[in-house]
C-alpha cells in the first residue's frame, strides 16, 4: 500500500508514496484508488482512504487540486476537499497528501522536521496560470507559493540576503 522514500529525513518525520494495492474498489479503479473525483464509488473511496490512514499512522488531507497556485496551511481541523495545489504544515500527525497523475509531486522538509508541504506541480502550477481564476500570467508559480509559506511556517526570513541560507536547511524531493 505505501511505498518508502529513498530520502534522508529529521526523526518523526516520514514520507510516503500510495501504491494501487491494498484497497476496495473495482476494475477500473483497482484497488487502491483514493480519488473522489474519477466516478468510483463514494463508500469504495472512503473504505481506501481510511485504510491509507491507517497505514500512514496520521490524518491524510485530500486537497480538490485545480491545476493553480494556492497553498494551504493544514492542522488537525482542515477538511477533506480544500481547494489547493499544494499543502504545508508544522503540525504533528497531518499528511500533506496530494495525488499526481502526469504532474510532478514536490515534496519539502525543514532541517529539524518541524515543517513538512508537498506540491502538485503541473504545468500551470509551475507557469504560475491559477486554475482557481482560469486567468493566465502574472502570478508566482506553485513552488514561488510553496516556498514563501513553508519559510513563513518555518519562522525563516526572507530576505534577499537569507535566500541561500533559507535553501541550505530545506531538503526536496521531487517524484
Amino acid at each position: 500500500m505505501l511505498e518508502s522514500l529513498d530520502w534522508p529525513l529529521p526523526p518523526g518525520v516520514r514520507f510516503a508514496c500510495s501504491s494501487r494495492s491494498g484497497g476496495v474498489s473495482s476494475a477500473p479503479y483497482d484497488s487502491l484508488n483514493l480519488g473522489d473525483h474519477v466516478g468510483d464509488t463514494p463508500a469504495d473511496v472512503a473504505e481506501n482512504r481510511r485504510r491509507f490512514a491507517l497505514a500512514l499512522g496520521a490524518k491524510p488531507v485530500f486537497l480538490q487540486q485545480v491545476h493553480g497556485t494556492h497553498v494551504a496551511v493544514l492542522d488537525a481541523e482542515t477538511p477533506d476537499g480544500t481547494r489547493a495545489d499544494a499543502c504545508v504544515t508544522r503540525a504533528r500527525g497531518v499528511a500533506c497528501t496530494i495525488m499526481v497523475a502526469d504532474c510532478l509531486p514536490v515534496l519539502l522538509c525543514n532541517a529539524d522536521g518541524s515543517v513538512v508541504a508537498a506540491a502538485h506541480a503541473g504545468w500551470r502550477g509551475l507557469a504560475g496560470v491559477d486554475g482557481l481564476r482560469h486567468s493566465p500570467g502574472g502570478s508566482q508559480g506553485v513552488l514561488d507559493s510553496v516556498f514563501e509559506f513553508f519559510s513563513r511556517e518555518a519562522g525563516m526570513n526572507r530576505s534577499s540576503s537569507a535566500i541561500e541560507d533559507i535553501a541550505s536547511t530545506i531538503s526536496a524531493w521531487l517524484g
